[in-house]
C-alpha cells in the first residue's frame, strides 16, 4: 500500500507555503515526482523535502520549477516571499512563567505539528509578539503544549486525535435515534457554536478538526441530495474552524481556513453561503488591520448578498470599520447609519445567516471605528454601551470587548479605569484561551506604560506578563 502524503502546513510561513502550493501544482498536472524533477531537471528527493518545508530551492530550482509546472510566474513570486521572514523571532530562547504552567495544568491538551505553534512572548525591549515555535522547542522550554493551548494555541493541521473512527460510526448510526448522519453533523455544529460563545475556542477546535474528517468520510459513499448537504456543512464546518483560529491569534491559519469554505461554497452552488464567507473574509481582513482588502471585500459580499438581507447589512458593518481604518471618518460613519436604518429589516430575514446582528455588534463596531480614529472617550463609551447590551452567554466576546474598552480607555487618559477593566478581560482570556484577547491586552499592556508606577496598573501589568512567554539573553 502506498503511504499517504505528509499533511502540509501552508499557513506556518511562507516556506511552508511554498511547498504546498509546489505540491498542489504538481497534483493539478498529474505528475509524479520522478515525473517533474524530470521535467525541471532537479533532483526528485529534493523535490519531495521543498514540499515538506525541509529545505529550501535555489532561485533556479524556484524558477525551473515554475516553468515546468506552467505556474505564469506565480510559484517563483511566492518563492520570493521566503525571504522575507528568514531569521524570524521562532529561533529564541523563551523561558515560561511559573503561573503559565500553573494555568496549563487546568488545560486539555490540543493537537499540534511539530510546527506552526504560536505563543505571546515578551522580547527584551518589552513589546509583546506572537513567536513561532515548534514541539521540541516548547518542550526545551520546561512547557508542554497544553501551555501552548493555555494560551490559545493549536495546530491548523487536520491531526487524527484517534476519535474520528468512532465519531463515523455514530453519525451513520444516527438512524437509531430517528435522525441522520447530516442532522446528527448539523446538531453538533451547533453545539460546538454554542461551546465557543460559552468557553471560547480550545475547547471546540479538535471536535471542529474531527467532524470536518467525519463529512469528508461519510461523503465518499453519499449520493444525491446527502452528498450536496454533506459538502454545504463541509463548508459551514471550514468556516467555523477558520474563526476558531482567528479567536485564537492565528490569521494564517484562519485565512487558510476561509479559503477553503469559499472553494467549497462554490462547488455547493448556495450564494447565500458563498457571500457569508466573502463577509467573514472582510472581518477577518478588519481583524488584521489589512487596509488594501477590508473595504474591497466588504463591498464584494454586499455586491453577492440579497438586497436589504441581513447579510448585506453585515458586510455593510465591516465596511464601516475598514474606511475607519483607512482614516475616514465620514465614511466610516454614513456605514454605521446605514446599518442602523437597515438593521430592522435585517432582523426579519428568515435566512440562518448573520444572526449575531443587532444593536449590541454594531455598536461595537462603531466603537472600534471610532478608536482606530483616535476618539477614544467616544470609543470607550460606545463599548460600554455595547457590553451592557450583549445577550448572556457571550462570555469571551465580552471579554474581547472589555479589553478593546481597556485600550480606548488608556487612550482617553483613565488608567486605573483602564487597568480595572483590563484585569476581567485577563481573567476571560485566561479561562478561553482567546488570542483576539491577549492581542488587545498587549496594546493595553504598552499603552499604560506611562503610569507603570500607579497600583491598580503595576498590578494588570504583573499579572499579564506572568501568562506571557519570555525572551532570554543569548549566550555570547
Amino acid at each position: 500500500m502506498a503511504q499517504k502524503p505528509r499533511e502540509l502546513t501552508p499557513w506556518v510561513s511562507p516556506l511552508h507555503n511554498w511547498g504546498y502550493e509546489l505540491r498542489e501544482l504538481r497534483n493539478l498536472r498529474g505528475l509524479s515526482l520522478r515525473v517533474l524533477a524530470k521535467r525541471a531537471m532537479v533532483d526528485h528527493s529534493h523535490l519531495g523535502r521543498f514540499e515538506r518545508a525541509e529545505r529550501m530551492a535555489t532561485r533556479e530550482q524556484a524558477a525551473l520549477l515554475d516553468g515546468a509546472l506552467g505556474a505564469n510566474g506565480m510559484l517563483f513570486r511566492l518563492w520570493e516571499r521566503i525571504g522575507d521572514e528568514r531569521g524570524h523571532v521562532a529561533n529564541s530562547p523563551v523561558h515560561v512563567a511559573k503561573s503559565s504552567v500553573d494555568l496549563a495544568l487546568a488545560m486539555p491538551d490540543q493537537a499540534a505539528s511539530d510546527e506552526g505553534i504560536s505563543v505571546p512572548c515578551r522580547l527584551r525591549d518589552g513589546s509583546v509578539v506572537w513567536v513561532a515555535m515548534n514541539r521540541r522547542a516548547l518542550l526545551r522550554s520546561g512547557v508542554g503544549l497544553g501551555a501552548a493551548a493555555a494560551v490559545g494555541i493549536g495546530s491548523p493541521a487536520l491531526a487524527d486525535s484517534g476519535a474520528v473512527p468512532g465519531l463515523v460510526r455514530k453519525a451513520r448510526a444516527a438512524s437509531a435515534y430517528g435522525s441522520t448522519p447530516v442532522e446528527h453533523l448539523r446538531l453538533t455544529r451547533r453545539l460546538l457554536i454554542d461551546n465557543d460563545n460559552l468557553l471560547g475556542p480550545r475547547h471546540a477546535i479538535s471536535a471542529t478538526r474531527d467532524h470536518l474528517q467525519v463529512i469528508q468520510e461519510i461523503r465518499r459513499d453519499a449520493k444525491g441530495a446527502d452528498r450536496r448537504d454533506l459538502m454545504e456543512l463541509q463548508t459551514q464546518y471550514g468556516e467555523f474552524l477558520s474563526w476558531l483560529y482567528q479567536d485564537l491569534g492565528n490569521p494564517k491559519a484562519a485565512s487558510y481556513w476561509l479559503d477553503r469554505a469559499m472553494q467549497w461554497s462554490n462547488t455547493v452552488g448556495d450564494d447565500d453561503l458563498s457571500t457569508y464567507v466573502m463577509a467573514r473574509k472582510a472581518q477577518l481582513a478588519g481583524d488584521t488591520a489589512d487596509l488594501v482588502d477590508v473595504v474591497d471585500l466588504a463591498e464584494a459580499a454586499q455586491r453577492m448578498a440579497r438586497p436589504r438581507s441581513r447579510l448585506a447589512a453585515v458586510a455593510r458593518t465591516y465596511e464601516a470599520y475598514g474606511h475607519a481604518l483607512r482614516g475616514d471618518a465620514d465614511e466610516s460613519e454614513r456605514a454605521i447609519d446605514d446599518v442602523r436604518n437597515a438593521l430592522d429589516g435585517a432582523t426579519a430575514d428568515p435566512t440562518p445567516w448573520g444572526v449575531w446582528l443587532n444593536a449590541s455588534y454594531v455598536e461595537v463596531h462603531r466603537a472600534q471605528g471610532l478608536e482606530a480614529l483616535g476618539k477614544h472617550d467616544q470609543a470607550a463609551d460606545a463599548f460600554g454601551a455595547a457590553i451592557r447590551m450583549m445577550p448572556d452567554g457571550y462570555h469571551r466576546d465580552r471579554g474581547v470587548y472589555m479589553a478593546r474598552q481597556a485600550v480606548a480607555l488608556a487612550g482617553a487618559r483613565a488608567p486605573e479605569q483602564a487597568a480595572a477593566i483590563g484585569m476581567h478581560a485577563l481573567t476571560v482570556a485566561e479561562d478561553t484561551g482567546s488570542g483576539r484577547i491577549t492581542n488587545e491586552l498587549a496594546r493595553l499592556d504598552k499603552a499604560l506604560i506611562p503610569w507603570q508606577r500607579e497600583p491598580v496598573v503595576s498590578e494588570f501589568r504583573a499579572n499579564f506578563d506572568s501568562t506571557l512567554f519570555h525572551e532570554t539573553e543569548t549566550e555570547a
